[in-house]
């Protein structure tokens, strides 16, 4: 059973349907001993970094990530909260990542877009999480600010900077991305996610 963390942010119907097309049994919860008894955690996410980590810290549940055993996923806000911090409301976050995040900046001469929104492609994958998915694989992406590169980057993309798509500490893993968003693809991944 994958607990699907709800601290009300936004993409939980998506990420619900996404683990529904590929069989997996899942339920939403912000109960601390369901997510403690659960197989795999998935932290998903749409929103801002400070009230996101507000939202977990009401719930009680920052230790209660922090001191998972199983595979969690952290899928795009979700991901940027097991970082250190977040430029996006001067967050302090989980710090289970040994990076920040920080903001892109627009550029018009280069054509850099903030929010950086649509299909990107991911490199310099390696990580049991992309098995079977080649370099420069395309996936979708929605968000304003990513994490900087460090030892723990899986995967890289770039939006006028070269920036960390996926991240993974032991038992943590998590994406920029939306694998729920993108496809084929996306549903490789989360069944890869299945098998750690």
């Amino acid at each position: 059973m994958i607990a699907v963390v709800d601290y009300d942010t936004g993409n939980l119907r998506s990420v619900c349907n996404a683990l529904g097309r590929i069989g997996a049994q899942y339920c939403v919860t912000s109960d601390i001993e369901t997510i403690r008894a659960a197989e795999r955690v998935l932290l998903p996410g749409v929103g801002e970094a400070s009230s996101a980590m507000e939202k977990l810290r009401e719930r009680g549940l920052c230790d209660v990530i922090k001191g998972l055993t199983q595979p969690v996923l952290g899928i795009c806000i979700g991901m940027q909260l097991m970082c250190r911090s977040s430029e996006e409301g001067n967050a302090a976050c989980l710090g289970i990542f040994d990076t920040a995040v920080r903001r892109f900046e627009p550029d018009r001469e280069s054509g850099v877009k903030v929010p950086h929104m649509g299909w990107n492609s991911i490199g310099s994958l390696h990580s049991p999480l992309f098995e079977g998915i080649a370099d420069g694989a395309f996936v979708y992406f929605v968000h304003s600010y990513a994490p900087d590169l460090c030892d723990e980057c899986i995967a890289v993309s770039a939006n006028g900077r070269t920036f960390a798509a996926a991240l993974a500490k032991g038992n943590f893993y998590g994406t920029q991305f939306h694998p729920e968003k993108s496809g084929d693809i996306g549903e490789a991944i989360l069944r890869n996610f299945l098998k750690l």
